[in-house]
């Protein structure tokens, strides 16, 4: 009797571990991106986090179920930072322009998001100082005007670096407001970004305006980073692989085309005064070599 028992005990401790076992590989992964703000305005991220769910969908085969989710509670970026260098944060991906402190504190995925849109500028700025810009036609008359952007953003040091005062703000929502109160000129911003933040804000800043004639460019290339552990490396390449899949096939230049095309001719790219200025933070493993990895103002894609 006593044996039969023993028996029964492994037969059911065997079969506890094959369903463990099986439960465990048929977990889906959490992927959580941050909430950055609580203003129901502010869109930047969408297009992003798209990207996002497409590279994970494209790899479920080879990786496995996912489930895609944002974090509940809203975080500032300083916040977001460090929650993915805690063990355990409540984050385990962030999408930012990159930088040599972001690449050693963090895993980067290599693959500019927006095809380096980021990196051309277009500004919002105080109607009223419209004429102030039409008579910009070199990078050293831009200089005399101040130029306003978030505390610690990764452009601060490449603006001030070319020469430029820039004026930091503490919050997102707060930089409309500072403009707006002309504690700074010109509010730098993707083309997009601009775009998009124009249409949201503008009700509430009716002096806003979009500077419609100048184009400041540097490389900034828009990363996926995740943590420096088993986890975020495993998650990192799976980015990764999904993400070269998308340009192989096209859907990245899709996504690209829906979220970012109509901004792009709205821009009217071809048409602007282009400054350029370097980007002497960059990292020298940037991928600039592989141009289709790149948007390209001329072909508008």
């Amino acid at each position: 009797m006593h044996s039969r028992n023993l028996k029964l005990s492994v037969t059911a401790l065997l079969w506890t571990a094959l369903w463990l076992a099986a439960g465990a590989c048929s977990a889906a992964t959490q992927v959580v991106y941050p909430l950055t703000s609580l203003d129901d305005a502010d869109s930047r991220y969408e297009y992003d986090w798209a990207v996002l769910r497409v590279a994970l969908q494209k790899t479920a085969p080879r990786y496995g179920a996912f489930e895609l989710k944002q974090s509940t509670q809203a975080m500032s970026p300083q916040r977001v930072a460090q929650e993915l260098l805690t063990p355990g944060g409540r984050i385990n991906v962030f999408a930012r322009a990159t930088s040599p402190e972001l690449e050693q504190q963090y895993i980067p995925v290599r693959l500019p998001i927006d095809k380096g849109l980021l990196g051309y500028r277009i500004f919002l700025v105080r109607s009223a100082d419209l004429p102030r810009f039409a008579a910009v036609h070199t990078l050293d008359d831009l200089r005399k005007l101040r130029v306003g952007q978030g505390r610690d953003w990764v452009d601060v040091p490449i603006l001030r670096n070319a020469g430029f005062t820039v004026v930091e703000g503490t919050s997102y929502r707060g930089l409309f407001a500072m403009l707006s109160a002309g504690r700074f000129d010109w509010f730098s911003r993707g083309i997009d970004e601009a775009q998009r933040e124009y249409i949201e804000r503008h009700p509430s800043y009716p002096d806003m305006a979009m500077e419609p004639a100048l184009l400041l460019q540097y490389p900034l290339p828009l990363y996926f980073f995740t943590r420096r552990d088993a986890e975020g490396k495993l998650l990192a390449q799976r980015i990764s692989d999904g993400m070269e899949m998308m340009i192989k096939d096209g859907s990245l230049n899709t996504l690209f085309q829906q979220f970012k095309g109509e901004s792009i001719k709205a821009g009217a790219l071809t048409k602007r005064r282009v400054l350029h200025i370097k980007n002497p933070h960059l990292p020298p493993e940037t991928p600039l070599s592989r141009g289709e990895l790149w948007f390209d103002p001329v072909k508008g894609k």
